[in-house]
């Protein structure tokens, strides 16, 4: 067990990065300032003696207090979304050793759609607690179709034939969406909302059936973040040192994909949060996986909750969905990344 989740190798010197506890001060503060701004901002600006009546003072019943809190919950589920993508981008990019991997570019989040939209069409489902099942399903059954294909030929599961199989996937399953969805007004209704991907819809109940999914999908990146640090090494070389290559990539993708797809099922395909929390804090860490996976979760919530707290400033007196913004951000990022680093390995 002990040389599958981990490795005390004297070859491997991974050591806390030096600007490791500013670094940590710094998004926590920034975290700080992305809650506020999502409970004071949006169509209704709140003043700070409402903030504080919402906040702290429940038998207060104004309107900006309420108003206060109803943003509570939004402003948590943005959170925990955004930690979740931002964990999943992490293990996706460690597991397939390619620096623009994200469950968005390798097909995941649009098998996660179309098995919504095939419970919608055909099983009438409206519930988030029947989406969550199908989505991972979906996106479990898509992330073995990726990899499968990006295996096939010489070289095996190379970064750029990941990438091509990703695509050629999601342009595929994206045609059958489409397909399903156009003969049936009633399901094109309730798709259309939650295919931009939204936090507007993050309920309690939401949140609670959520949690289970980031606890487990968090817990199972952190054990096996020592053993990915090898992978990085190549996959001689980590056997070397006594990871067990083929099971460390199945139980990390296994997290990622309930990650994403969990995600993905409450508040729609979000792009691109996984891709740009990862790539930020790799370049302030360093590719030591104990510190990136973590912080990436950080970084992950800060990036959507304050795009979600931008799509609300920019649409007022409506809203921009989240999904758009991050999209907007997310993209130019993607083609500077890959002109960059030429689809390299890391």
């Amino acid at each position: 067990m002990n040389s599958f989740f981990a490795t005390h190798d004297k070859r491997i010197r991974l050591h806390t990065p030096k600007n490791f506890t500013m670094i940590l001060a710094i998004c926590i503060l920034l975290l700080g300032v992305c809650i506020l701004a999502s409970l004071a901002l949006g169509s209704r600006l709140v003043s700070l003696q409402e903030l504080v009546d919402g906040l702290f003072h429940p038998d207060v019943d104004s309107y900006g207090a309420n108003v206060v809190r109803k943003r509570i919950s939004r402003t948590i589920f943005g959170l925990f979304c955004g930690a979740a993508l931002g964990v999943s981008g992490a293990l996706m990019q460690s597991v397939t050793r390619n620096p623009i991997a994200d469950p968005s570019i390798l097909g995941v989040n649009t098998g996660a759609a179309l098995f919504v939209v095939c419970g919608i069409a055909f099983l009438h489902i409206n519930a988030a607690n029947q989406y969550i099942w199908l989505a991972l399903a979906g996106a479990v059954i898509t992330a073995s179709l990726v990899f499968g294909i990006g295996s096939m030929g010489q070289g095996g599961a190379t970064p750029l034939k990941l990438i091509l199989a990703g695509a050629a996937t999601s342009a595929a399953l994206s045609s059958l969406v489409v397909m399903i969805i156009l003969p049936r007004s009633y399901a094109m209704d309730q798709f259309r909302f939650w295919q931009v991907g939204s936090v507007g819809s993050g309920t309690w109940s939401a949140i609670s059936i959520f949690i289970p999914f980031l606890i487990v999908g968090i817990l199972i990146a952190m054990i096996t973040a020592p053993a990915l640090n090898a992978l990085v090494l190549g996959d001689d070389v980590a056997t070397g040192l006594g990871v067990r290559t083929e099971i460390l990539r199945l139980v990390a993708a296994l997290a990622s994909v309930i990650l994403c797809g969990a995600t993905t099922a409450l508040a729609g395909p979000i792009a691109f949060v996984g891709l740009l929390s990862t790539h930020i804090m790799r370049l302030l860490l360093g590719p030591d996986l104990r510190f990136v996976i973590p912080m990436s979760a950080m970084a992950g919530a800060i990036i959507l909750t304050i795009s979600d707290v931008c799509g609300r400033l920019i649409g007022s007196p409506g809203e921009l969905e989240v999904g758009v913004v991050t999209a907007f951000i997310g993209a130019p990022l993607l083609i500077l990344l890959a002109i960059k680093s030429k689809v390299s390995s890391l």
